[in-house]
């Protein structure tokens, strides 16, 4: 299996400028995508990328980013398309990932921003955040290890390897909610529905049967009938 990497000097170094915008602004929220798509431990696929994004630009721009990125050296992609972060692009990621998750924090403890809310205020000010406010809501939430959806500060925890997604988990067998996937975050349609049902980390339930339309959840002494999608958003151990 051959990969390609090419690389390139003076002004197409990479531009750490956090105030990037076009192409740039999108080769950002490529590797945003990659490192979410790491924690899965799945391999990366392009299409998945393209099928992420597809809200905040075409399949074409999309492909161009990903380009870009690779002849920047920080994503490489081998012969079964599967894309890869390189050491810098990791760490590049787990950048853009850790400054959102801080703020998520940040806004929901200090400013009290509403939980259904917070990713989305979080992604519009992840990219202007300057060293010195990242600094200091870093030391602000000092005491967090992860964001208020459950998924891990890079540097501070990582995703558990015993975790699974709720549409594997056993009938009516526990469930204890861990942490929200990231994709719910792209949809506040879904993290309000989370809410008003109570379906938040650390929240245990228990799978019924299916029923014809959706997924079936008890917590405490209410059933809750969750589509599959929904399902698919919620990761968690199972209660021994």
């Amino acid at each position: 299996m051959t990969s390609r990497i090419v690389r390139l000097t003076g002004t197409d170094a990479v531009d750490h400028d956090h105030n990037n915008n076009g192409v740039a602004s999108l080769e950002r929220s490529c590797l945003e995508v990659i490192a979410i798509l790491n924690e899965r431990h799945e391999p990366v696929m392009a299409a998945q990328i393209v099928h992420w994004l597809r809200n905040c630009a075409l399949a074409p721009s999309i492909m161009l980013a990903l380009q870009r990125l690779e002849q920047k050296c920080l994503i490489r992609r081998d012969d079964t398309t599967v894309v890869h972060l390189t050491e810098a692009g990791n760490i590049a990621g787990a950048n853009i990932l850790r400054r959102r998750r801080l703020l998520e924090r940040f806004l929901c403890d200090t400013l009290n921003v509403p939980w259904h809310e917070v990713y989305r205020e979080a992604k519009q000010l992840e990219p202007l955040l300057s060293p010195v406010m990242e600094a200091r809501i870093a030391e602000m939430t000092s005491h967090a290890t992860a964001c208020p959806y459950g998924n891990p500060i890079p540097g501070r925890s990582e995703t558990s390897p015993d975790e699974q997604l709720l549409v594997t988990a056993p009938i009516n067998g526990w469930f204890i909610i861990s942490r929200i996937d990231e994709e719910a975050g792209e949809d506040s349609c879904a993290l309000q529905f989370l809410w008003t049902r109570g379906l938040r980390p650390g929240t245990p339930l228990i799978r019924r049967p299916d029923a014809h339309d959706g997924m079936v959840v008890q917590r405490a002494d209410r059933h809750v009938i969750l589509s599959r999608r929904i399902g698919r958003f919620l990761w968690g151990r199972n209660k021994l």
